[in-house]
């Protein structure tokens, strides 16, 4: 039997889609700050949704052997849910966040910004029946029904750009650190 949880609730950006985005603004600081890039820009999801999938394993092994498809319903989701998604994926909240750590390191949390780009990437793609951006939280929030994330062609976009963005990103490396050799039109890759 096949749970189809599938309406426009696709309308969700991929979690690793998020944490590329992420993990593309730190790529030049070295390894260790794009790993934690890639992380905190998956962070909001796997705050608000992490916990209910570890505790509920039958759900991800379901979806793997592709019995379930799509999100899982409200009336599955328990209360810390909505709560974790609307603290996690508010500006308001993040701009908190980031001007105290600022405050208290005196300095910039730049890392954050991975988060905050999680939120601004969420407010287009996600749509109005299925967990739509707070961004405002805990104000009052206009929810944008957006684009459908799960739209091939989207979907085929978004990966696109990931593609060029870390292409770039690597041959400017390479060019930087003189691991390749652009002007003589030799490469010692």
């Amino acid at each position: 039997m096949r749970l189809a949880c599938r309406t426009k609730a696709d309308l969700r950006m991929d979690v690793v889609a998020h944490g590329l985005w992420g993990g593309a603004f730190f790529y030049s600081q070295g390894r260790k700050k794009l790993l934690a890039g890639f992380v905190v820009g998956m962070a909001p999801d796997l705050l608000s949704f992490g916990a209910f999938h570890v505790t509920r394993p039958g759900w991800i092994v379901g979806r793997l052997a592709g019995e379930i498809s799509g999100p899982p319903p409200f009336a599955l989701l328990p209360a810390y849910v909505f709560y974790a998604y609307n603290v996690t994926h508010s500006l308001v909240v993040w701009s908190a966040v980031f001007f105290l750590l600022w405050r208290l390191r005196k300095r910039p949390a730049w890392l954050l910004g991975a988060w905050a780009l999680h939120i601004l990437c969420d407010i287009p793609t996600h749509g109005t029946d299925y967990f739509p951006t707070p961004f405002l939280w805990p104000f009052p929030t206009p929810f944008v029904d957006g684009v459908s994330w799960a739209t091939p062609e989207f979907l085929a976009g978004n990966y696109l750009c990931l593609v060029l963005v870390y292409g770039g990103l690597i041959f400017y490396q390479r060019r930087r650190t003189g691991l390749l050799k652009v002007k003589e039109g030799k490469s010692r890759v």
